[in-house]
Order: structure tokens, then C-alpha cells, then sequence
């Protein structure tokens, strides 16, 4: 941007003229993976959870986890994408990928990728790598994909990715890769945080209509939710057996949300009525609070693919 238009807020304008027609055609939330996350979060858009990278040593892997009777093979299948997109559907995340998607992915990232199964049993883990040659010796592996099913695929995969140790010292898996599971809590890793995904809120009430709600949930709950112009609004957020809508009313709000508070609270981002309090979120009812809590924390958020 030329220097002399900073401060005429053009990064707005352009944000805005970008999401009417998305917002035209029907969409409902916007997600966003920006540098730039302060003035993405003065225009509405929020992280629902962190972003790392990690890295462990190849030995510790080694030492530490067993193939047992899985066999790994080589390649992309058709049975691996439905593995896939059955294993997102159990995170909180825009997991509805295109079909032309994997493909693209992996030739853009000049992808290998290992499919998992036990003899005479379906896939039930996918890892996608890349591997870099040094200039002397080894190489260095980044896991783009790591899908398991069950505790014993992940001590599989990893028992895999172990069995390179003699020619990489670390894997690194890339930012966001790996599940937000303790799969690696009692390893020596390395942490590294990255830009976070980012999340706003485009249409309030149809956002709330398309969720998925927890079945067996009866109840309603007043809330008040910041607009954008800044102004608070009342609303009675209404569950009903896995369907859930949110209609005006004149009830005063027992939680209330910021928009970016709205768009954590509805990717699941807040674990636990006292992760809400500390993020800010103001509630007259510690019931009210649980009960929405609870709405949205069946599953984390996590979203592996960057584009």
C-alpha cells in the first residue's frame, strides 16, 4: 500500500468488498489465515485455538512406539480420502474440501503419502510427507497429513516415521499437522507458534441454523451479541434435539458475546466456562454459560489445511 493512503482504512474497504459477493451466494462464516491477526481482529475475525508446528527427535519415536501388525503402503486411494473426510467430521473445522482437493495438494507439495491398515482390513491411517535432501548428509521429513483412527494407527504412523532415523535427525510436523491429542506428551518436542486461523461470523442466525447441535439438548438461553456497528443486541438462542435457532427478543442476556468472542464460542474454542471468563466473555449465569459451553464443546477445532 502506498504510504500516504495508510490510515484511510482501504484494507477495510477491500475486506468488505470481498465478502459481499461470498455473502450474496449464501456463506455464512469466513475463515481467514492472515499475519496480520490485530487488524483482522478489529475487523471481526477471531482465532479459535492456536497453531504450532512441531518437532521430535526420530530416536525417541523409535524407541518409543511399535508397528505391531499394521502395514504401511504407498500412495492416495479413494478408500484414503473417505477415511479422511470421516476422521474431519469428528473436529470442529471447515472440513467440506472440494473433490479436487487432495490432488491438488499433493502434487502442489510434492506429497508422499503412506496409507495404514491391518492385514485384510481397511485403511485406518493416511501421512502425507515431503522429504528435502541436505547438502551433506541425511535429510529433513515435514508431515503434512497425519489421519489415524485410534491410538494404535497414531503408535503405527509414528513407529513409521521412527524407522528414519538414520537418515533424519528430527520430524517436523507442519503447522497444525498434528491433532490436538496428547499423542506426544511424553516426548521431548519443540513448539513453534504460527499465524493462527481465523474466524468471523458473517450471518448470525443462519450460522446458528447450519451448525449441528448436540441431540438431546432442550432448552433456551438469552444472550446479547456486539454487532458491527458496535451496538448489543438481544437475542434468545433456542436447542431442540440437535437443531438450534436464535431469535430477537426483549429478555435481557444472561452471556454475552463480542463478535469475536461469538465466532470462538461457536468453533468450540472455549473449552471450559473459566477459558470463556478469562477470555473475557461476561455472564450473569453460571448455568447459561455451562449450557452454551457445553453446546459447542463436543468437539476441538482443528483445521489442518492451509490455502
Amino acid at each position: 500500500m502506498a504510504p500516504e493512503e495508510r490510515g484511510e482504512h482501504l484494507a477495510a474497504d477491500m475486506a468488505t468488498e470481498r465478502l459481499r459477493p461470498l455473502i450474496e451466494r449464501g456463506a455464512v462464516i469466513s475463515t481467514i489465515v492472515t499475519s496480520s491477526t490485530g487488524y483482522a481482529r478489529r475487523l471481526g475475525w477471531e482465532a479459535p485455538t492456536g497453531v504450532l508446528a512441531w518437532a521430535v527427535a526420530t530416536d525417541d519415536l523409535k524407541h518409543s512406539f511399535a508397528t505391531e501388525d499394521f502395514e504401511a503402503e504407498h500412495g492416495l486411494t479413494d478408500e484414503a480420502e473417505a477415511l479422511q473426510r470421516d476422521l474431519a467430521r469428528q473436529w470442529n473445522g471447515p472440513v467440506h474440501r472440494p473433490t479436487w482437493w487432495p490432488r491438488w495438494k499433493h502434487d502442489k507439495s510434492n506429497l508422499t503419502t503412506y496409507r495404514f491398515a491391518r492385514p485384510g482390513h481397511l485403511t485406518t491411517g493416511l501421512l502425507s510427507l515431503t522429504a528435502k535432501r541436505h547438502e551433506r548428509h541425511g535429510m529433513s521429513l515435514v508431515v503434512h497429513d497425519f489421519w489415524a483412527a485410534g491410538q494404535p494407527t497414531a503408535a503405527a504412523m509414528l513407529a513409521f516415521l521412527g524407522r528414519h532415523n538414520t537418515r533424519a535427525r528430527t520430524i517436523t510436523f507442519r503447522r497444525g499437522a498434528l491433532p490436538p491429542y496428547p499423542t506426544l506428551l511424553h516426548h521431548r518436542t519443540t513448539a513453534e507458534a504460527w499465524h493462527p486461523w481465523m474466524l468471523r461470523i458473517l450471518n448470525t442466525s443462519e450460522a446458528i441454523r447450519l451448525r449441528g447441535w448436540p441431540t438431546g439438548l432442550t432448552t433456551a438461553v438469552p444472550i446479547e451479541i456486539e454487532n458491527e456497528t458496535g451496538d448489543w443486541a438481544r437475542w434468545m438462542l433456542q436447542f431442540s434435539d440437535g437443531a438450534a435457532e436464535i431469535i430477537p427478543t426483549h429478555v435481557e442476556g444472561q452471556v454475552t458475546f463480542t463478535r469475536r468472542q461469538l465466532a470462538v464460542w461457536y468453533a468450540g474454542g472455549y473449552r471450559s466456562t473459566t477459558s470463556a471468563r478469562m477470555a473475557g466473555v461476561h455472564a450473569t449465569s453460571e448455568k447459561a454459560l455451562t449450557t452454551l459451553i457445553r453446546s459447542t464443546g463436543q468437539f476441538e477445532p482443528w483445521l489442518p489445511d492451509h490455502f
